[in-house]
Order: structure tokens, then sequence, then C-alpha cells
């Protein structure tokens, strides 16, 4: 019968205050400290990693883990992790892309103006055109370098790589090349293929994939 009358008050106890018709909540119980208990103590994160800096730069390990941190990221800016899914090109694609846009929330100055209010559809394209084609290459193929060449120079055409060194072709060619980290811009438009552009028709963009000649792609 106690433990029937425990099991009772452990579930009475358990639903938070909701008792049955005719029952009375039941009292607290201290049943007293059951075994030994200790202190719940965590070593301070940022206080071990002092110590082990320390430790490494009295034993000459801190100047070894500068030179190769500096070296991966050296690496990394000469040449980008590539644009994944992005392949050379096997016939021609065209299609627009609109870059009109729903505002979610209502948009205002640092006066509180409004600018734009929620539910409205606004295009950039109104507002900043795009002034310079985007064209997309893989930089370490002869041909599609030469073909971005062909695009215009640096007022007309901005060359964006998914693959390659881009500095290296910045000495090359004299003129500025850019590389598109994580493929945002060729995920937005939906290039899968290169050599790409993207260029500006009336409220619309228009997105281009070029099948270079065989052999001339890769």
């Amino acid at each position: 019968m106690k433990l029937l009358a425990f099991l009772s008050a452990a579930v009475i106890g358990a639903l938070g205050g909701i008792f049955l018709p005719g029952q009375h909540p039941a009292g607290a119980v201290d049943h007293g400290q059951v075994g030994e208990a200790w202190p719940i103590t965590e070593p301070d994160l940022l206080e071990v990693i002092r110590v082990r800096l320390e430790r490494a730069k009295t034993h000459g390990g801190l100047d070894v883990l500068n030179t190769r941190f500096a070296e991966r990221v050296k690496a990394s800016v000469q040449r980008p992790v590539p644009v994944a899914g992005v392949v050379a090109a096997v016939e021609d694609r065209t299609w627009e892309y609109d870059p009109t846009v729903r505002i979610e929330h209502d948009i205002r100055d640092h006066e509180g103006n409004l600018i734009a209010a929620a539910g409205q559809k606004v295009n950039p394209l109104d507002s900043i055109p795009l002034s310079k084609k985007l064209v997309f290459i893989n930089g370490d193929s002869p041909a599609e370098v030469s073909w971005a060449m062909e695009q215009g120079d640096d007022l007309r055409a901005r060359v964006i790589m998914v693959r390659g060194a881009p500095f290296d072709l910045m000495k090359t060619n004299r003129r500025r090349f850019y590389f598109d980290q994580e493929g945002s811009l060729t995920g937005k438009f939906g290039i899968k293929h290169t050599p790409a552009s993207v260029e500006q028709s009336g409220r619309l963009l228009v997105v281009r994939e070029v099948a270079l000649s065989q052999g001339k792609g890769t």
C-alpha cells in the first residue's frame, strides 16, 4: 500500500497540479541524500586555449602553426575551392532570369520614411541597371579564357571564374578576374555549364551557356 501511495503521489506531481476529483495534492517528502554528491565543474575553454598556446609558444610550436595557417590562407586565396557541379557546356542554352523580388517587411530610411512596403514587388534593375556583362568561365581552360577576353574589356565585361587561379590570370591578361565564391551567382542564375554570360535586356536578365568548338572547351 505504501508503494501504491508513493507512485500515486509521483504521478500527481508529474502532472504539475492536475488532480482527480476527491484527491488532494500530496505534501513534499524529504527522502534525504542518497549517495555522495560532488559539485559540477568544467574547465574554462578560453583558459585551456591560452595554456595550450603558451605551451606551443614555449616549445616553438606556435611559429609552426602560424606558418601553416598562413600557407593555407594563401593557397585558398590564390586558388579558391572550385564551384561544384559546373562543367563545360556541350550545347548552347539561353533563358531569361527575372530579378524581381517581393518585399517581406516594410523598408524605411534612417528618418523613418517608407521606401518599400511589405508585399510590394521590386525589380532592382529599375534603379541599378547591370552596366557590365557577367562572364563565367573555368579559369583552367585556355579556350574559355580566350572566349572571355573576346566579350569585352573591364569596362564592358566582368569575368567571374568558377575554377582556377585568379591572380595568375590577372598577371597574364592585365585585367581583373573575380571568383564565384561557393557558387552564389551561378546558383542564383541556374548556370550549370561554362562558358556562360549574363546581361540585361529590359527588365530581365538573359543567361547564355555557350558550347565551344569540340576540343577547345577543356
